[in-house]
Order: C-alpha cells, then sequence, then structure tokens
C-alpha cells in the first residue's frame, strides 16, 4: 500500500496535503520513526513528540529560504525525513549514513549545526542579522526545548534580541523534559501555565471560535483572542519585558491550530516573538510516552548487552558508596542523571545531588562554592559537554586550587553520535591547566580506585574513562589508594616501550603478546595519569628500550603523546625513536566504535601495524637462538 511519505520529496510536496492527509501523514512519520530507530538506535522520545510541529513548520515557512534552527538536533528525525532524506533514513546514525543531528554538510535544510543544546536562538540571531544587512527577506525560526532553555547562553541570546528589537521567531517547544525531567524554577513557572485553569479554558475556547471562521479571519481572531485572554495573565511578564512577544501556549499536537499560529506569527512578526507550544515527549507511542527518559536514546535491538558492567555502571556504585561513607562528598549533574549514572545516587541522597540542568557552567562554579566551604563535590559530565565550561575550571577551580573531582564520562570515541559528541579533546584542554590532575583508568576496577583517589587528592583532579562497558575484570572490595602521577609495568621488554593511557592498555597487552611470538619484546605501562606525569618511570623505559609508542585516545595535538615528547626533550633523550598513536587534526565522524578505532589505528591490528611500520629493524634481526619467528 503506497504511503503519503514516500511522496515526499521536500517541505514543498506538504503544501497540497489535505488536514486529513496530515494527519495520516504524521502516523506514518511515527511508525517510521519507530521502525529505524529500533535498528539502527537513535534520539526517538524527542522526535515522536515533535511531528505535528515539523509538518506544520515545513507547510507554513519556506525551507530553504526561511530559516528553521533546531536545538540540540534531537528531535530532527522528522524535519529530515520531510526534506529529501526519506530513502536514507534507514542510515541514520550508520557509519557513512545520515548523522543523527542537523548538519549543514547534509543538506540545505539544515541551516545550522547541531548536538549541544541552547544555541539555536544565538545562530537564529546572527541569521536574522545578516539577513537585515544584506536586505534581503526571509524568516528565521529557532525551535528550542524547554530543558534547552535553562541553558543560560539560550537566555543571553533571548536578552540581546530583545534589546535589538530584529524579527526573529523563537518556538518553545514545552514538553516538560530534557533528558531528564527539567530542572529550575522556569521549568515549574512552565508546568504552572500549562496547567492554569484560565489558560485551558482560554485555549478551548479560542479552538471552538476558530473552527467556525475562514482561514483569513480565524488567523486575525485567533491571535485577538489570546493577546485579551491569555496576555492580561502573568505568563508573557517575563518574556515581555525582555523585548520579546509572547503568544501561546497552543497544542503541538493539532497541525490545524499549529499551521493558524504559525501564519499568524509569520505575517504579523515585526521584531522578536516567543510562541509556546506544548508537546509530549515520546507522543503516539505507548513505551515512550509512559517512560520518556528510557526511550529518549535508543540502543539498537541488535545491540547483544556485554556480560561486563558499563564504565557509567561502576562510576555509579562507586558514587554510592562514596557518598555513604563520606558526608562531605556532593554530586552534580548538567541534566544527564540517568546517562551518567547519578540517578540511584539521587533518589538515595536527594539533598546530596544535584542536577542544575542544562548549565555545564554553573554546574563547575557550583562545585567551585561548594568545595570553598569543605565539601568534595563530583562533577559528573560527558566528555564533550565539559569542554561548555572551561573558563570556570580555569578561572573558578584551578586558579583557587580548589578540591573539585570531575568523573568524565564518555571519554575518547563515542560512536554513534559523531563530532559533536567524541570526547577526544578532554586530554589537550585539561592538561593544559596549571593545578589540574588528569587520570584514565585501565577498566573497570582501576576507576573505582582512581575515584577514591580523587576524593582523596585535596585537589583538582579529573578521571575520565570511555563509553561502553568494561572489560569484565573483578572488582576489589578494598579501594586502594593510588599515588598522584604513577604509572604502573604491566609487562617487561627491552625492544621497545609501549606507554598506554586508559582504555588503549588492554589492546596495548594484545600487541606485546603477538610481538612476542615474532621475538619483538615490548615493554608495556599503564601511565593512568596523562597529568602529571611519571617522570622516573616513562624516562627509564624510554632510556633502555630506545624505542616509545605512546596510545591515546584523543587527538595528538597537546595530548598525552605530546607531553611524553616534551619530557624527552626535557631530558635531552633525543636517540629515543617515538610513534604517538591518537587521533589526527580532524573531527571524528559517526560511526561503531570498534570500527573508527581500526580506522586510526587504535586497536591492537592498528597498533601493531603501525609499530612494524615505525620500527622495521625489529623484524630483520637474526632470530635468536630456540625461539621461531
Amino acid at each position: 500500500m503506497a504511503k503519503l511519505l514516500d511522496n515526499i520529496k521536500s517541505p514543498a510536496d506538504l503544501k497540497t496535503l489535505t488536514l486529513s492527509q496530515l494527519q495520516e501523514l504524521a502516523d506514518e512519520i511515527r511508525a517510521e520513526l519507530v521502525k529505524t530507530v529500533s535498528a539502527t538506535g537513535g534520539h526517538l522520545a524527542s522526535s515522536l513528540g515533535v511531528v505535528e510541529l515539523t509538518i506544520a513548520l515545513h507547510r507554513v515557512f519556506n525551507s530553504p529560504k526561511d530559516k528553521i534552527i533546531w536545538d540540540v538536533g534531537h528531535q530532527s528525525y522528522p524535519h529530515k525525513l520531510l526534506t529529501g532524506r526519506r530513502e536514507a533514513f534507514a542510515t541514520i546514525r550508520q557509519y557513512k549514513g545520515l548523522c543523527g543531528f542537523a548538519s549543514r554538510e547534509e543538506s540545505p535544510h539544515d541551516h545550522f549545526g547541531s548536538g549541544h543544546a541552547s544555541t539555536s536562538v544565538s545562530a537564529a540571531l546572527g541569521m536574522a542579522l545578516a539577513r537585515d544587512m544584506a536586505g534581503e527577506d526571509y524568516q528565521v525560526v529557532a525551535v528550542i526545548g524547554d530543558g534547552a532553555l535553562t541553558g543560560g547562553m539560550a537566555f543571553e541570546a533571548l536578552n540581546h534580541a530583545g534589546h535589538l528589537g530584529t524579527r526573529i521567531i523563537v518556538v518553545l517547544n514545552d514538553n516538560g523534559m530534557s533528558i531528564s525531567p527539567s530542572t529550575g524554577a522556569l521549568s515549574r513557572w512552565l508546568t504552572r501555565i500549562r496547567f492554569t485553569p484560565r489558560i485551558q479554558h482560554a485555549k478551548q475556547d479560542a479552538k471552538r471560535v476558530v473552527s467556525r471562521l475562514p482561514v483569513s479571519d480565524s488567523i486575525r481572531l485567533f491571535g485577538r483572542r489570546f493577546k485579551t485572554s491569555v496576555k492580561g495573565l502573568v505568563v508573557p511578564v517575563f518574556w515581555e519585558e525582555l523585548g520579546l512577544d509572547y503568544f501561546g501556549p497552543f497544542d503541538g499536537h493539532d497541525i490545524y491550530q499549529l499551521e493558524t499560529a504559525l501564519s499568524l506569527v509569520r505575517d504579523n512578526c515585526r521584531g522578536p516573538i516567543l510562541m509556546h507550544v506544548v508537546t509530549q515527549k515520546g507522543r503516539g507511542y505507548p513505551p515512550a510516552e509512559q517512560d520518556a527518559v528510557s526511550y529518549h536514546g535508543v540502543a539498537p535491538e541488535t545491540d547483544e548487552p556485554s556480560k561486563a558492567p558499563s564504565y557509567s555502571k561502576i562510576f555509579s556504585q562507586t558514587m554510592l558508596r562514596l557518598l555513604k561513607e563520606n558526608l562531605k562528598v556532593v554530586a552534580i549533574s548538567a541534566a544527564m542523571l540517568e546517562g551518567t549514572g547519578l540517578s540511584a545516587a539521587k533518589q538515595e541522597f536527594p539533598t546530596r545531588v544535584f542536577d542544575v540542568g542544562i548549565c555545564e557552567q554553573h554546574a563547575v562554579t557550583l562545585a567551585a562554592g561548594l568545595a570553598c566551604q569543605g565539601y568534595i563535590p563530583v562533577v559528573a559530565v560527558y566528555s564533550t559537554f565539559l569542554q561548555r565550561a572551561y573558563d570556570q575550571l580555569i578561572h573558578d577551580v584551578c586558579i583557587q586550587k580548589l578540591h573539585v573531582v570531575f568523573a568524565i564520562d564518555r571519554a575518547g570515541i563515542v560512536g554513534d553520535d559523531g563530532k559533536t559528541h567524541q570526547g577526544t579533546f578532554d586530554i589537550s584542554y585539561l592538561c593544559a591547566i596549571p593545578e589540574m590532575v588528569v587520570a584514565a583508568p585501565r577498566d573497570e576496577n582501576e576507576l573505582q580506585h582512581l575515584l577514591y583517589t580523587a576524593i582523596q587528592a585535596n585537589r583538582p583532579m579529573a578521571v575520565r574513562y570511555p563509553r561502553g562497558s568494561g572489560q569484565g575484570v573483578s572488582l576489589e572490595k578494598e579501594w586502594r589508594l593510588l599515588s598522584i602521577g604513577k604509572g604502573e609495568v604491566l609487562r617487561e621488554g627491552s625492544d621497545l616501550a609501549i606507554i598506554a593511557l586508559g582504555n588503549t592498555v588492554y589492546p596495548a597487552m594484545e600487541v606485546a603478546l603477538k610481538l612476542s611470538q615474532q621475538d619483538i619484546q615490548c615493554r608495556v605501562i599503564d601511565a593512568r595519569f596523562a597529568k602529571p606525569l611519571d617522570r622516573e618511570l616513562l624516562l627509564d623505559a624510554a632510556s633502555q628500550t630506545k624505542r616509545v609508542v605512546t596510545v591515546e585516545e584523543n587527538v595528538l595535538a597537546g595530548g598525552f603523546g605530546s607531553g611524553m615528547l616534551q619530557l624527552l626533550s626535557e631530558a635531552r633523550l633525543s636517540e629515543v625513536r617515538t610513534l604517538c598513536l591518537g587521533l589526527p587534526d580532524e573531527f571524528v565522524e559517526h560511526g561503531p566504535q570498534s570500527l573508527l578505532r581500526a580506522n586510526y589505528d587504535l586497536d591492537a591490528s592498528g597498533i601493531e601495524r603501525r609499530i612494524k611500520l615505525a620500527f622495521p629493524e625489529l623484524l630483520e634481526r637474526p632470530l635468536k637462538i630456540g625461539r621461531k619467528r
């Protein structure tokens, strides 16, 4: 049976559909989302919640001339389906397939790249200013969720837009959620707006009137009724004090109401306007409606669960124990309680675990304030998101030498979320900061010991660990206090030294075993610390073997290998030959972690191949007596 969706090649194809066909199309889009994301993994609940809104936006505005900018991009899947990517949609988040977020490289309808929250209003304002300076005429629409609206950057942009009076439309997609339920006073205020009886009556009254009028008259009256019935409430006061005209709230799943409201806003927009739309995350798919948090990000059905616990799980268990044993320990998350593994801790210690919303800068400085008063805050954050708080790391934590622990999840190659989410810079940007200690565990057992060590360190310390399962090692019941800046020799060898950091240690051990069968003896060192380096251990290995290989899952520029090269230079060991393995000067695309690691020679096979290319003389030596090549 033919589907309407199969015939949508561009947004222009939506213009001829009837209301009943649009509702049918919305159902088809949801079915396609569930089918595809079940196979590929991806952001399901967010996209399900904006199907009608996406249809209405593309019916009212003329993309790509008009600019529609999606904040974060979790909800951009329906947009991709309606903008010429229907046939390729099954490749979303797959290697060399569609990106899971908006991407300027992918389509002219993706006007701004996304992946991190709270950026859309700033980008939209920039485009609107460019339009005005160039004397052009197009609409600029920013779609931002209530979760992303908790980010300070969004308010900086709204404040500037109100000051300038620039023609721009901000659509607030209010579903009461970010990834976790939205946090803060703003969220509570929006909740009161959604459920205030006077507003609900105004909405119903306006809808009844609209249904009886021709479109042209209904648009005018629809706006006028909302102006009189809602404007007098407290709802618009905040926005209008910022210089934005407020309209709403509107039913985000009523296509006709949305089109009517959007048309009104489009035709009467003379300055910045905020249009408040209420949606349901996970709409149309009962499991996602009932548990929008779990269905925010969905793993492919083909993924087989690992027998080993994830690093996030080990962090979660360790934090529970740390909170129980030390009353001065507190934890902070920036809207990622579930993702970082702090949900259980929040439930058991609700007054000592803080979710600050999508506010990484605030999270770090909040931690600094707590540390000033003798508490030991653990900031649990993804590597890619900690980038957003770099000034706070320097100015508020490290200059003041405050004891703040950074538990950095998703460090290294993350995989399917691609360029905006790869945690490939944290070693470089953290090692550049004085006073900061940077560590990485080789397995889940070492993770718990490093976290315990960080709690005792009495100085700023970051512990970075990868996405995914651990190595399956057993966990020691008693924690060990590890010496800061000290590595560990895991295997002796005199031909070369492989110095690995974090999750590259086990591949390094595998390589050493393979090379030993070829009469090449490798010393393997778990560096454990990217800063400070174990000067004595590393220089001893370099001077004895004369060949050094460093391995890290971070960009080479300013990374662990760079630190090792600087150490060798300072020691004037010019005779030592070096090979630094890591990520080149490029952004890592989306794809399976194992495939990406293989592409960059960061798996065992790649490390072995690069060693043989760099040190061919090791293969050309005469065989030792009694050994077989």
